[in-house]
């Protein structure tokens, strides 16, 4: 334990004590629970206290990135009417079946191409295809990754995440894109829940109600994807875990529109629910460590890249001329 703790010390760009690390790291995660704070600016200060002092609680982050992000999203339904969510999900089918087809493909012959490991890869292309970390996660107990093959895959897929994030409204902007256009293509090419969220509740209200409910319609996708990875992996021994909380927010949805009672606390659901996302990406930022941007490898990075920036082009072309 005590050589873990001097290699992450050593790994660091500023030298403190435990107790000051988890003072600046306290400090982080009450502002990000503030409104000064956008998802922008929490990623990029997790970033930083990743590379000078490091995070104190690293070995509790993916659990808890992991719960927030699915309690805050589940919190963003009562902000949301069914009947504008069902046409956002209407309008993002289309785009769904077709990226998440392609992008599998892609990569799959990608990464024979790179000759890179095929459980990385595959998880890789999954990750770019579906939700991120949420989809590397359902899927890896299901094809038997090894933790190196689960890091890699996180970690290229956290790193573009972290530039999509940043750059997307920018590009958004200067191409004058409508709110459901920028919500169809964060929806499709961002990679993460919580940086598709971060990046269209920059751009608008509907942007953002696009965006969420069109990526949560692609989770769904997480559960066809793993049955057919007990194929591709020869192994049918594993269940598949089913992103439950998307029904949640699904009633969420239905109680925000149905019942008049709820309206009058949504707005601080909302509220919670939106300081609980930048908070969950200050800890995504806090958990890239140089260590783990430098375990992704080159190769494996690469593909990675080349699908984001494909599924990009592609979705934004999509959107802006077929849409």
């Amino acid at each position: 334990m005590q050589t873990s703790a001097n290699f992450i010390q050593s790994d660091l760009l500023l030298k403190v004590s435990d107790n000051t690390r988890k003072v600046i790291f306290l400090v982080g995660v009450v502002l990000c629970l503030t409104p000064l704070v956008s998802p922008a600016l929490a990623l990029l200060m997790g970033l930083v206290i990743a590379q000078f002092t490091g995070h104190p609680f690293l070995h509790l982050n993916h659990k808890a990135t992991h719960v927030l992000l699915q309690f805050s999203v589940v919190g963003l339904g009562f902000g949301m009417n069914v009947h504008s969510a069902m046409q956002a999900g209407k309008e993002g089918i289309l785009f769904t079946i077709a990226s998440i087809t392609g992008t599998l493909l892609f990569g799959y012959f990608m990464g024979r191409w790179l000759k890179i490991e095929k459980k990385t890869s595959f998880l890789i292309s999954s990750g770019t295809a579906i939700c991120g970390g949420s989809a590397i996660a359902a899927i890896s107990p299901v094809i038997k990754a090894e933790e190196k093959q689960i890091s890699v895959a996180l970690g290229c897929v956290f790193i573009l995440n972290s530039i999509a994030l940043f750059i997307f409204p920018i590009i958004g902007h200067y191409l004058n894109l409508s709110q459901t256009q920028f919500g169809l293509w964060c929806a499709i090419a961002i990679h993460d829940t919580s940086s598709v969220v971060g990046a269209a509740s920059k751009y608008g209200t509907h942007a953002l109600e696009v965006a969420t409910t069109v990526k949560l319609a692609r989770a769904l996708w997480i559960i066809p994807v793993a049955f057919m990875s007990t194929f591709i992996f020869k192994n049918k021994s594993t269940k598949v875990k089913i992103p439950y909380f998307i029904g949640l927010f699904i009633l969420a949805m239905i109680a925000n529109t149905y019942i008049p009672q709820v309206k009058i606390i949504s707005p601080y659901l909302i509220t919670i629910a939106k300081a609980g996302l930048t908070l969950t990406l200050f800890l995504i930022g806090a958990g890239l460590s140089r260590a783990v941007l430098a375990s992704v490898g080159f190769k494996p990075f690469l593909q990675g890249v080349v699908l984001w920036i494909s599924i990009s082009i592609t979705a934004l072309y999509a959107v802006m001329h077929l849409a």
